[in-house]
């Protein structure tokens, strides 16, 4: 697999695997299978599986089919592979008999695409390469790039321009272009949990840059899991236990362009520009990729909307910090 620095990689969910205790004060654990630890990359961000199992041998073998699984999914995915399916698709504007997976998830994007307005839409990407090569150049414009550039970028996405089916996949302008890093992890993070549970797994904590637990721990406590806006932080600003269910952390934090820091690389796809709302935001979900998805969403609205949205979608729970370090949850 690949090692890219993406967008997102500064975002990190801390877990028990990490250093967190996994037993809260007060519980008595019962006995668990022994606990197996895999960890790797995916897509560029580290990747971290906890098994919980009898059987050592399975587990290598299962750790294998996770592996040569997420290998798979980066040959579509991947941003940075000029082999992957997303790039010839950015390439040529089109691709024929596009891979299920491929489908699957950019379905999964157009729902959250029309759930939150078009605040979550894939076809930033032109927005967010204007925004690499204006920082790339020796002494840049600290403002950014000019309003005419980004009305420029800003023809170029939408995700109503993308013709979706099962045998193509299509953008209706000329030099669009497509990046799944604000979902695909998530989607990645699924998978690989219907792997595990298709092998009878019944407790294991995922995380292949986005969260997901399958059960409890195997000593029936819940995956204690640590929140923080970037990966080097060296504790995690608040934690939280979940039991079936998914988490995603996005943060302007995760990536900077230029040294001033003004600009993340979570771009308004209504504006062009790169709001800094809240210190991070995080989404506890069903399935990660919603969890993903929603996250980078919340990221670039305000509160009153992020509520509404909540109140539209009770599977949802919304844990974030404004900018002014003020710790909000809900849902």
């Amino acid at each position: 697999m690949g090692n890219p620095i993406t967008r997102r990689r500064a975002v990190c969910i801390m877990a028990a695997a990490a250093g967190l205790p996994l037993l809260g004060p007060g519980t008595q654990a019962r006995a668990a299978a022994p606990a197996v630890t895999w960890k790797g990359q995916a897509l560029g961000a580290p990747a971290t599986i906890i098994l919980h199992v009898d059987d050592e041998a399975q587990a290598a073998r299962l750790i294998d089919r996770v592996i040569a699984e997420v290998s798979r999914l980066e040959s579509v995915f991947s941003l940075y592979r000029s082999d992957s399916v997303l790039s010839e698709l950015n390439r040529a504007g089109a691709i024929a008999a596009p891979p299920s997976d491929l489908v699957r998830l950019l379905e999964a994007c157009r729902k959250c695409w029309k759930a939150t307005n078009g605040a979550f839409d894939p076809t930033v990407q032109p927005l967010w390469a204007l925004y690499a090569r204006h920082f790339s150049v020796e002494g840049p414009d600290p403002a950014g790039p000019s309003d005419d550039e980004k009305v420029q970028a800003l023809a170029r996405v939408g995700f109503d321009k993308v013709r979706l089916g099962r045998d193509r996949v299509a953008f209706i302008r000329p030099g669009m272009a497509l990046t799944l890093n604000g979902v695909a992890q998530g989607y990645i993070t699924d998978r690989v949990v219907e792997l595990l549970k298709d092998a009878g797994i019944a407790n294991s904590l995922v995380s292949m840059g986005e969260m997901r637990a399958i059960g409890a721990q195997g000593d029936g406590n819940p995956w204690r899991v640590g929140l923080a806006s970037r990966e080097d932080a060296p504790a995690p600003e608040s934690t939280l236990d979940i039991v079936n269910k998914a988490v995603a952390t996005s943060s302007q934090d995760g990536f900077l362009f230029g040294d001033s820091g003004r600009y993340g690389h979570i771009i308004d796809p209504h504006s062009g520009g790169a709001p800094r709302l809240f210190k991070r935001v995080s989404v506890i979900a069903p399935t990660a990729t919603e969890a993903d998805a929603f996250s980078t969403a919340f990221s670039l609205m305000g509160m009153s909307d992020i509520r509404l949205m909540g109140e539209r979608h009770p599977d949802l729970t919304v844990d974030l910090v404004s900018i002014a370090g003020e710790r909000t949850r809900f849902g």
